[in-house]
């Protein structure tokens, strides 16, 4: 019998480990993904595009097809009414390279609740001037 001695690196990647073999291997930089925010307001764009096609007849029916609430689906299609280049801010929104994204839809639902476009850059030049969970200003 051959025994092998080999030092092995592991890095945690989520909810999977996974061993890197070299322990002297520089690991690899994680490529940033696109925020949920930014992955919701497309959804929801694209969510519209099927309504106004006709594809689905209405929000009760998407609900069905997604497998998820029908509040879900109006939280989701809410952000429709944000104004459009706040809509156009969250679709380019900067990548997260790691942990928990600092805005969440939940964080949008007050400037959904807003009418007025005016008002809303009013909140998002708030919500985006500040860090959500600890207060710090990010700018």
């Amino acid at each position: 019998m051959t025994t092998v001695v080999r030092p092995i690196h592991f890095v945690r990647r989520g909810k999977c480990t996974k061993a890197v073999s070299a322990p002297d291997a520089a690991p690899k930089v994680l490529p940033s993904r696109v925020p949920r925010v930014a992955r919701l307001m497309a959804l929801a764009i694209h969510f519209d595009g099927m309504l106004r096609k006709g594809v689905v007849a209405d929000q009760s029916e998407l609900a069905q097809l997604c497998d998820v609430t029908q509040p879900r689906i109006t939280q989701i299609m809410n952000l429709l009414h944000l104004a459009p280049d706040i809509q156009e801010r969250l679709l380019f929104f900067p990548p997260a390279p790691v942990g928990r994204d600092q805005l969440t839809e939940r964080h949008l639902r007050s400037l959904v609740a807003t009418d007025r476009w005016d008002s809303q850059r009013v909140l998002w030049n708030k919500l985006i001037g500040q860090d959500a969970f600890n207060g710090r200003s990010t700018r």
